[in-house]
């Protein structure tokens, strides 16, 4: 082997010695050690589903988080998973198709491919409890990691003789109580100690009843700009409600029986006030029969118009239409930065506005952007955030921008033509050739940033309206042809007394745009958003 190494170090001459060397120590059996390090690439979780869960995964790439939702029947220290797929390529500790887990507390999944990549996975469950009694006083507290029950009645009650009126401990169709508590006389003289048993396992609840002098009571009050919500606490077995007045006024409202929401057998009621004057201090109290309870003051909020509702402002950029003025401040954007790098813009503005409305509109439509065949669905759309940048064939974007005032309604005008869907992804398959729909959505959240949107199948991320982040949420979809038509989307609030930091605002051509699923040439045309804060 060194006589053949020699003649080719003659051939090659001097100049190769180094390489030839090289070769040498490699065929005698030596090795070189590569300090090259490996790419960073990272590894998501792609799809998670438990057995059992009440709906789908909300997987994070962005934060590497993953929660699943379970039912109330599933032992949560026991979860298997029917569905795990990773990045091709990676290797996941522990492999989650395998076994059961223990989701009672986070637990890491470490995804590995060169470089380790510690996933956080949670589970969130809510099993229905409760307990009542005729002539409560408010709602039950319920401790569910203590296993206590206390139920407040007037003083006047006898503790001894309650009359229980429902009763649920546990997971339904799965716990057993022993003593098997009914509806029925029940004695709350003293504690009366239950054991509950769902699993396999068994846990002591304890059920207290307390007498309270306070026969009704405003527990809560969250003023919005034109709208208070107001709860109260008061006796079960009658008809509660409220009152409110200006603080600078002497004479008290009353809210109509009809308007109080107060389930049948409970002791805890709300309304909703609407109709009030922004930025004004008012006063409100629950009241029972000839009974008030405390005063709460609360000042409503101001009603912040929607910036460039109108979609009158846009200026070109190269051959991307921008939909704020040049030099202006940008609170809206498109998909147009993306779509321009194989073709043209597919948002622009429009002459073609809704009766009685001059300036433009917004015109978003769905078309395949690319050379020869190569290239991509682009599905018009117009947003409340910024399009960062372009990844390979898809889009990064940010959704939202800062806002905390709760609206209550989304009101605009809107035209639709739809096209045949002939271009769908593999999940969307059967969706070919049907009619497209369009997609307009609102949404308040508390995002602690503007959410980051990637259209890459390989680390996907999109907006998810049952994300525990939405405060309040509402859509309007349709899958056919409209002339101009106004339209109005209420906001379904999850929350009267969280306050959000972020809106977000999304019109597109087709629904499914995200996952390049759509009909080449629908169109879709809005106009004249604005936000409305009373009912």
């Amino acid at each position: 082997m060194t006589k053949d190494i020699g003649n080719i170090c003659k051939a090659l001459g001097a100049s190769a010695l180094a390489g030839v060397g090289a070769l040498a120590l490699v065929m005698s059996g030596g090795c070189i050690e590569n300090d090259l390090p490996y790419p960073p690439i990272p590894q998501h979780i792609l799809v998670l589903a438990a057995e059992g869960e009440s709906r789908a995964s909300l997987i994070d790439s962005l934060n590497y988080t993953a929660t699943v939702y379970l039912d109330e029947t599933v032992d949560i220290l026991n979860v298997a998973f029917s569905e795990f797929e990773i990045t091709p390529g990676a290797t996941s500790d522990p492999n989650l198709s395998e076994g059961t887990y223990d989701l009672s507390r986070p637990m890491v999944v470490r995804l590995s491919r060169y470089q380790d990549y510690p996933w956080v996975l949670t589970a969130e469950q809510s099993i229905e409890r409760y307990l009542t009694v005729a002539g409560q006083i408010g709602e039950t507290v319920i401790d569910a990691v203590g296993h206590r029950v206390l139920v407040r009645v007037p003083e006047t009650a006898d503790l001894a003789n309650l009359e229980l009126t429902s009763i649920k401990l546990g997971p339904a169709g799965i716990t057993e109580m022993s003593p098997d508590l009914q509806p029925g006389t029940i004695d709350l003289s003293a504690p009366l100690m239950v054991d509950v048993t769902c699993w396999g396992r068994t846990d002591t609840w304890g059920i207290y009843a307390e007498k309270s002098a306070l026969v009704v009571q405003t527990t809560a009050v969250d003023a919005w700009s034109q709208v208070v919500w107001a709860y109260g606490a008061g006796p079960a077995d009658v008809s509660n409600s409220f009152q409110y007045r200006r603080s600078d006024a002497e004479d008290w409202i009353d809210v109509p029986q009809k308007d109080v929401s107060q389930p049948a057998g409970q002791g805890a009621f709300s309304v909703c006030i609407a109709h009030l004057e922004p930025l004004t201090e008012y006063v409100v109290r629950a009241v029972s029969g000839e009974d008030v309870g405390n005063e709460v003051t609360v000042t409503t909020g101001s009603t912040p118009v929607l910036p460039d509702g109108s979609f009158d402002e846009w200026w070109l950029d190269s051959k991307v239409w921008c939909p704020w003025a040049e030099g202006g401040e940008r609170f809206w954007d498109t998909g147009n930065t993306g779509a321009a790098t194989l073709g043209d813009s597919n948002v622009q503005p429009s002459e073609d506005t809704p009766p009685g409305i001059s300036g433009q509109s917004a015109q978003l439509e769905t078309r395949f952007v690319g050379l020869f065949g190569i290239g991509k669905l682009a599905a018009g759309s117009i947003y409340t955030g910024k399009f960062q940048r372009v990844d390979g064939t898809n889009g990064i974007l940010d959704f939202g921008r800062e806002w905390t005032a709760r609206p209550v309604r989304l009101r605009g005008y809107m035209k639709y033509k739809t096209a045949p869907i002939d271009y769908t992804s593999t999940e969307y398959a059967y969706l070919k050739d049907r009619p497209d729909s369009c997609h307009i959505y609102v949404a308040l959240t508390d995002w602690s940033a503007p959410y980051e949107i990637r259209t890459n199948p390989k680390n996907r991320q999109l907006f998810n309206p049952l994300s525990p982040e939405i405060i309040a949420y509402g859509e309007l979809i349709v899958g056919h042809d409209t002339d101009w038509q106004e339209f109005e989307i209420e906001l379904q609030y999850r929350s009267t007394s969280r306050v959000p930091r972020y809106i977000q605002i999304t019109s597109a051509a087709s629904k499914y745009g995200d996952f390049f699923t759509g009909g080449t040439g629908a169109c879709l045309w809005v106009d004249d958003y604005e936000l409305l804060y009373d009912y």
